[in-house]
């Protein structure tokens, strides 16, 4: 008792320290208040007022978010933010909320905001009797031998009610009846159990079933009831034989019924009940040779035929059937049927097969024979006389030879082996009995192919797309060719048509597989040297003569991150990234101090350059543009400020791999002054230079001139030709802004594409599941469209030029 005192103790300082670190942390819980409402009532009564019972100035409510904690089901309780009254929310069914328990209580939590306050409220759902017993059947079946000693007794199944206390199940109650009496047996928890004693024996032939109604009750007031039917069959005592409906039995059948042809059906019932009165049946006193050719079934005594009969065999046999009750000791009873058998045309006409070719050519000419046959037919007269042909459309008929029951299959049409290979021929012998008796012969003639067919290619036109720098002697891109024909004739061998004249020298450093297709590249493909070619592939069969097909394949070289960034700018005499700015010390924030460039030759996300800071001696004085690498002044410069500083710029594009490059720009500081008289030597500088880059000018103007004009006539060409090509034109993105990016635009079928860098043009769309670099472009190659396209053209390569 002292330990537990104690232990009790130390619980609750360990509980009071938590509560004041939750108080300290989260605000302060209050205690627990209890309301009690019955179960079943209305959907928006009020339960009690919280906000009064916890001491809680209504008007804060709504302020600190007064409210229910719940889970994700739907509250069974909700409180009015506005004066703190708990409300029912939804019905509630104590039996469904609380499962058998005598104490219902559901827990809810209130919380208050700012600061956090945690009231804890327990509502008490108290029971109604609002639940009848029921019993997990409606009727119950039982079945009890007449023989049964009475004081036997049988266990029924206990009702059940939902309800708890005094309103659950208190007692059972059985009809009237001049044999059972009900006892009941307590069991606790689980409730009361009704049991079912006899009184007095049975009788089957007095009464063959009894009824009785089970009755049970609650503790209500007024009680409620549940009922049961039970259900008593009274079981026989084998004392009767089977008895056979006829006393005599006989049956006639064709000496050609199948094996299953039922030949009669004998019956015999029984008087008893149950497995007393059911019946089976069985072969009695019979020979060998009956029970091969007959069988009876042992439920509905059926007679069947098991064998072959045989009218000039035997025409008549005695069959001695027994009929046998399901007693514990069986009664049985037997009877003599008498099977007569009758003849009729059971002689089938024979084929035979005296020769069969195998194989035919798919070039044979119509009337090429295929086998020789015999049809033959034991039986005489009309029976014997028989009509043969080629069943089902098939190109085979059935022509009669010079000698007596010999027939020849010859090819009635010309035959295509791609079409259909081989032909279950099926020869049909029927005689001029009464019925007719036919019979079939299955010849299987197999097509032999002719080289007919060329290799067909599964698409007209390949699209292939190389990942660059990819590893030499490795398979890249496979295709694949099929031919309708067989054999050699179907055995398709590939390879590049080369032409002699051919300008594209891509293709001298594939290989292809003669056997399955595949390419394998000789060496690797560099995306800025070479971005797409095309050629042809031939598949050839083997057959003689052979036969050959081509298609075209257009490969397309992917980009890969395999180039690093190249400082443009600044560039000192002895090509390193290092360059010195000299500015006034007197200019203002947002001063430009000089514009980092940069130039990648990888395109789309490789190509997009990044621009940042790595080393700078003061961080406040200094700003980078991180897309266009224009380096500003964050301030004015003071007089404390040093008169030299040192940036150090890391250039990255946006691979998956990204690759960099850095720069140092040296800014120095001078006065007013000397900025003025270092801008006088640079002019002069700039000037001499300006006469000597002119001469180069001119030739460069010259150049694009010349360049312009061939653009427009393969522009006035393509207008003409109006091809519908899809292989992909490559264009040069002249929308640039910022340091130099490396965009690039191809056409395929009706839309355009275009890769690029940082700066995306106005109006594009991206195109999904493009990474976010690719864009489709709207056709211009209608209209003016693709003369404006040259003309930015040309003012690219004005801009590069000057």
């Amino acid at each position: 008792m002292e330990r537990s005192g104690g232990d009790s103790w130390r619980q609750g300082r360990k509980r009071l320290a938590l509560v004041l670190v939750l108080s300290l942390i989260l605000g302060k819980a209050s205690g627990q208040i209890r309301y009690s409402i019955s179960e079943e009532i209305k959907e928006g009564t009020a339960v009690g007022n919280i906000a009064k019972d916890l001491g809680i100035d209504p008007n804060i409510l709504k302020a600190r978010g007064f409210r229910i904690v719940s889970g994700t089901t739907e509250p069974l309780f909700q409180v009015n933010e506005n004066d703190g009254i708990l409300y029912v929310n939804r019905n509630i069914d104590r039996e469904e909320v609380c499962q058998r328990t005598s104490v219902c209580l559901i827990n809810l939590k209130t919380v208050l905001e700012n600061p956090l306050e945690i009231h804890y409220i327990a509502v008490e759902v108290l029971d109604v009797n609002d639940h009848s017993p029921s019993f997990p059947e409606n009727n119950k079946r039982l079945e009890i031998s007449e023989s049964t000693l009475p004081g036997t007794r049988f266990q029924l199944h206990a009702a059940l009610d939902p309800d708890g206390g005094m309103n659950s199940v208190q007692q059972y109650k059985l009809s009237q009846n001049s044999h059972f009496r009900l006892e009941v047996k307590d069991r606790g928890k689980d409730g009361k159990v009704p049991i079912l004693q006899l009184q007095s024996p049975l009788d089957r032939e007095a009464s063959s079933s009894h009824r009785l109604l089970l009755t049970a009750l609650d503790g209500g007031k007024p009680p409620k009831t549940g009922t049961m039917e039970i259900l008593i069959d009274v079981l026989d005592v084998n004392d009767n034989a089977p008895v056979f409906t006829k006393d005599v039995y006989s049956a006639e059948i064709n000496e050609n019924s199948s094996v299953g042809t039922i030949v009669i059906r004998v019956n015999a019932t029984d008087m008893d009940d149950g497995l007393n009165g059911e019946v089976s049946y069985s072969f009695g006193n019979v020979n060998s040779k009956v029970r091969e050719l007959f069988g009876v079934d042992p439920g509905t005594g059926e007679i069947t035929v098991k064998g072959q009969l045989d009218y000039e065999v035997d025409d008549s046999y005695e069959i001695d059937i027994q009929a046998s009750d399901s007693g514990a000791v069986p009664l049985r009873t037997d009877k003599s049927v008498t099977v007569n058998i009758k003849d009729v045309n059971d002689n089938a006409p024979v084929i035979e097969v005296t020769s069969l070719s195998n194989q035919i050519s798919e070039d044979s000419r119509p009337g090429t024979t295929v086998a020789l046959i015999s049809i033959t037919d034991l039986d005489s007269g009309v029976n014997g006389k028989v009509i043969s042909f080629v069943k089902g459309d098939v190109p085979f008929t059935l022509t009669p030879s010079i000698q007596d029951n010999m027939y020849a299959v010859v090819t009635k049409s010309q035959l295509d082996r791609e079409n259909k290979s081989m032909y279950d021929v099926t020869v049909v012998a029927k005689d001029a009995g009464e019925p007719a008796l036919t019979s079939e012969k299955t010849l299987k003639v197999v097509v032999s192919d002719v080289n007919d067919n060329r290799p067909e290619f599964s698409m007209s036109r390949y699209n292939f797309y190389v990942t660059e720098n990819n590893p030499p002697g490795v398979s890249v891109f496979s295709l694949i060719a099929s031919d309708r024909d067989e054999g050699d004739n179907a055995a398709i061998s590939y390879h590049i048509l080369r032409d002699a004249g051919q300008q594209n020298q891509a293709i001298a450093f594939l290989n292809i597989s003669p056997e399955n297709g595949d390419f394998m590249a000789l060496k690797s493909f560099d995306f800025e040297v070479l971005k797409t070619f095309q050629f042809q592939v031939v598949a050839t069969d083997s057959g003689t003569p052979s036969l050959s097909s081509n298609v075209t394949v257009n490969v397309f070289i992917l980009d890969q991150n395999d180039n690093a960034p190249v400082i443009l700018y600044p560039v000192s005499s002895n090509g390193s990234a290092e360059g010195v700015e000299e500015i006034p010390r007197n200019v203002n924030a947002g001063h430009l101090v000089t514009k980092v460039r940069a130039y990648d030759a990888d395109i789309g996300y490789n190509g997009w350059l990044l621009f940042s800071l790595q080393e700078v001696t003061d961080h406040s004085l200094f700003g980078l543009d991180r897309y266009t690498g224009q380096i500003r002044t964050l301030r004015s410069f003071t007089e404390t400020d040093e008169a030299e500083h040192k940036l150090l710029i890391l250039v990255k594009d946006n691979g998956n791999v990204s690759l960099s490059a850095t720069a140092t720009v040296i800014v120095k500081l001078v006065e007013p002054k000397e900025a003025f008289a270092a801008s006088d030597v640079k002019s002069a500088t700039k000037v001499d230079e300006e006469d000597n880059v002119t001469f180069y000018l001119m030739i460069t103007l010259g150049s694009v001139s010349v360049l312009f004009i061939i653009s427009i006539i393969v522009l006035i060409a393509m207008q003409c030709s109006k091809s519908t090509d899809y292989t992909s034109k490559y264009l040069q993105e002249t929308n640039y802004d910022g340091t130099l990016c490396h965009s690039i635009q191809y056409r395929s079928g009706d839309k355009r594409y275009m890769l690029v860098g940082p700066r995306m043009s106005i109006g594009s769309t991206i195109v999904p599941g493009s990474h976010a670099n690719t864009l489709v472009l709207p056709d211009r190659r209608r209209g003016s469209g693709e003369v404006r396209l040259m003309l930015w053209i040309f003012i690219l390569f004005f801009k590069c030029a000057s």
